[in-house]
């Protein structure tokens, strides 16, 4: 049969996973010749081939791809001929436009983790063990292609015994680029808090770590993407030490066990939740508990008054030899200051000084932070709450080409950023909230880092309408910088919906509900209970819920008491003063004189239609919660009291699109039972969705911060099955930039 030559050409996640050694060992196998090289757009393989050879090669690479390897393309063309003698991995080519997708950190593999505990192998104990299955990507990546002198590994010389690996086509650390060991990789160093080092080998090291976490002592502890705080999470006392040290005095923590097996004491667990916790991309996976009181292996105060435990395995050698060791679990939470973003060096650590007591620390740098990613399962859904370490940065195919190059800026919570161009978006990690100096800086930063790596150059700024955004400053700074820019402002919500949309390629009209805590409208209101029909062309709010005023501003997104008080306003007016509830004992006398002023005058009292805002009322109304300490507190403990055997929900008004909150407020003051209250009100916001829902013959799409409700969010689901959510980018803020690339100019 004739020999042709072909050209291979394939895009995806197809470099740093074994990719090119892959090729090799199949086309040695089918007898080929010809080369496999890196591109800035994916690989290209240039092989002599019969058509059947051609077939059968392209069948086996779709078959036994490389664990981490994904194929998003591949096209053979054929080409003039070219006559090779053997098969030869060639040198990257790093010219032309970059569309390869960056891989992102991921676990270790059971190969390596066999090796590290294997007395006998040469990286017994090695804390940084790794191939081309697993292990660091996008956290040492300075720039395309990933070549190990793009990565921060290139500090490190391979001594003889790597290098001999590291250009062994056949062997499985072949181009791993964080190849290292005992010899000549990265090393561990311990310090105490003002930073003076403590006199160690490498080899005990991790001993005098453990050993301070069995008295009690809080360690920060460097990963991948940034570091950990952890103590032992069986000592009441250290994570009361934690709690206090790191002002966080209620949020849950998570904990990190040794293996599944440990896990399945913790918590109750789906297959499906299994399998998220032992995936590659090891999340934190949100369950249920067995229980946290006396009896069962963790603190009451790991997460005070909650059933549900955000639980997480290693996914590092160092964190494997660490609880190897230690025995028991941990409390790992990301080292920051609260709400800043995750600390990457000894540097940005020093601000955290007063909380920890050590520091385990290690020589290879951070290039890109990543924080842990975290997930829940509802109805068989995966739900994204943090997009980060293992799922990012993210490559989102859309269902259009884009006519311009497009860098989206996101909102100001939980903030993403991505740039768009042709028919794929690339979805930053998680960055945090832009309320600080340092968090904004980060936030520029990994707008450069996906400039520079992509060689992006933006033809359209996109951001959030709220002019008093960072983001929108941001926007403004790009369009002084150069005025052909086109500066595009998208309103929130609409993000919202948009961004499910691009991730399930929907291309018509859907009926979009977007359920929030705080999003700038078209008429300068806070919306937040919205319905949109929309496409990618335009909405039209159709429904929302009535406006209710905010009672001191900002003020009343930390304190439900305000939210729940106006509403009572709203319903009696100066007669709420009297009655006898949770939310007015909540009050002096002489604050609530001040505030039914307020209320009255409308003063620091903005509008809202938040169904965040909505849920704060209620935990106010029952006695649930009055002051939030964090973030989505309110929420959570109304999780708590869902009894699923109380039925039937509150009567809403819904007029020419205006849903009437009141007559729920006004039959939930007559309830006994709070967990009854709790319950129907679960079942009205259902109810007031499937309403709307029945008026328009649309696909139903739902996102919002209010849908990382489990609840809410199974409810819909149950009742809805059809509902469309977002499973690969979270349905708070973290996805706005995905909607905000692909609304048309």
């Amino acid at each position: 049969m004739e020999l042709y030559t072909y050209n291979i050409h394939i895009e995806g996640t197809v470099q740093g996973v074994g990719f090119r050694p892959f090729i090799y060992q199949l086309a040695t196998r089918l007898n080929l010749c010809g080369t496999v090289s890196n591109a800035t757009q994916g690989v290209e393989i240039v092989i002599n081939a019969t058509a059947v050879t051609l077939q059968s090669m392209i069948q086996s690479i779709k078959d036994e791809l490389p664990p981490l390897a994904t194929i998003d393309s591949l096209i053979v063309t054929k080409i003039d001929s070219k006559i090779f003698k053997d098969f030869q991995i060639i040198s990257t080519e790093e010219e032309g436009k970059r569309t390869v997708r960056i891989p992102p950190d991921v676990s270790i593999c059971n190969e390596c983790e066999t090796e590290l505990f294997d007395p006998s192998n040469r990286r017994y104990g090695y804390p940084f063990i790794t191939c081309t299955h697993c292990g660091v990507r996008y956290s040492i990546i300075y720039d395309l292609p990933y070549d190990r002198k793009n990565t921060s590994m290139k500090f490190f010389q391979m001594c003889k015994a790597c290098e001999e690996e590291y250009t062994n086509p056949l062997d499985r650390r072949y181009h791993a680029q964080p190849i290292g060991c005992h010899d000549c990789g990265p090393t561990l160093s311990l310090f105490d808090n003002v930073g003076v080092a403590l006199v160690a080998t490498q080899e005990n090291m991790i001993e005098k770590a453990v050993q301070f976490l069995l008295k009690g002592k809080i360690l920060a502890v460097k990963g991948v993407g940034g570091y950990h705080l952890v103590c032992d999470a069986t000592n009441d006392e250290a994570v009361q030490k934690m709690r206090e040290r790191k002002k966080r005095p209620s949020k849950p923590y998570a904990v990190m066990v040794a293996n599944i097996e440990l896990a399945r004491e913790l918590a109750v667990m789906s297959e499906q939740e299994e399998e998220l916790l032992t995936s590659k991309e090891r999340p934190i996976v949100l369950l249920d508990s067995k229980g946290n009181h006396e009896g069962y292996p963790y603190s009451k105060f790991v997460a005070p008054n909650m059933t549900r435990i955000g639980l997480f395995l290693p996914y590092t050698p160092l964190h494997l030899l660490l609880l190897n060791k230690l025995n028991r679990p941990l409390v790992a939470t990301s080292a920051n200051v609260t709400d800043e973003p995750i600390c990457i060096n000894r540097e940005s650590l020093e601000k955290l000084q007063g909380v920890y007591d050590y520091v385990l620390d290690h020589n290879r740098e951070i290039v890109n932070g990543c924080d842990d990613s975290v997930v829940m399962a509802v109805k068989d859904q995966q739900v994204i709450l943090r997009r980060s370490r293992g799922y990012a940065p993210a490559s989102i195919k859309l269902p259009f080409k884009l006519e311009k190059n497009v860098l989206a800026l996101g909102a100001n919570q939980k903030s993403t950023i991505a740039i768009g161009f042709e028919d794929q978006v690339i979805l930053s990690p998680h960055i945090g909230d832009l309320d600080s100096i340092g968090s904004v800086e980060y936030y520029k930063k990994n707008i450069a880092t996906l400039e520079r790596i992509y060689n992006f150059k933006p033809q359209v700024i996109a951001h959030d309408s709220h002019p008093n955004y960072e983001s929108t400053k941001v926007a403004q700074q790009f369009k002084i910088q150069n005025s052909k820019f086109i500066i595009k402002d998208v309103q929130h919500h609409y993000a919202h919906i948009l961004g499910v949309m691009a991730e399930k390629q929907l291309t018509g009209k859907v009926l979009g509900v977007a359920f929030d805590g705080t999003g700038y409208g078209d008429d300068g209101n806070l919306w937040g209970g919205e319905f949109l029909v929309c496409d990618y062309e335009g909405y039209e709010r159709v429904a929302h819920l009535n406006y209710f005023k905010l009672l001191g501003g900002a003020k009343a997104i930390k304190e439900p008491k305000r939210v729940a008080l106006s509403l009572l306003f709203d319903l009696y007016g100066e007669d709420a003063l009297a009655l006898q509830n949770p939310t007015i004992k909540a009050f002096s006398p002489s604050e609530l004189k001040t505030y039914f002023i307020a209320w009255q005058k409308g003063l620091n009292a903005p509008l809202s239609s938040s169904v965040g805002r909505l849920f704060d009322a209620v935990a106010s109304l029952t006695g649930v919660c009055q002051v939030m300490s964090f973030e989505g507190e309110s929420g959570m403990m109304l999780e708590e009291l869902y009894d699923a055997s109380v039925k039937g929900h509150y009567t809403f008004g819904y007029e020419e699109g205006k849903i009437d909150v009141l007559p729920i407020v006004k039959k939930m003051l007559l309830e006994a039972d709070t967990a009854v209250a709790v319950s129907k009100f679960f079942h009205t916001l259902v109810e007031m969705i499937e309403t709307i829902h029945q008026q328009y013959d649309l696909p139903l799409v739902l996102s919002g911060g209010v849908f990382q409700n489990r609840v809410l969010l199974g409810l819909v689901l149950e009742k809805i099955p059809d509902a469309i959510i977002s499973n690969a980018i979270p349905p708070n803020d973290g996805g706005i930039a995905l909607g905000q690339v692909v609304t048309l100019p």
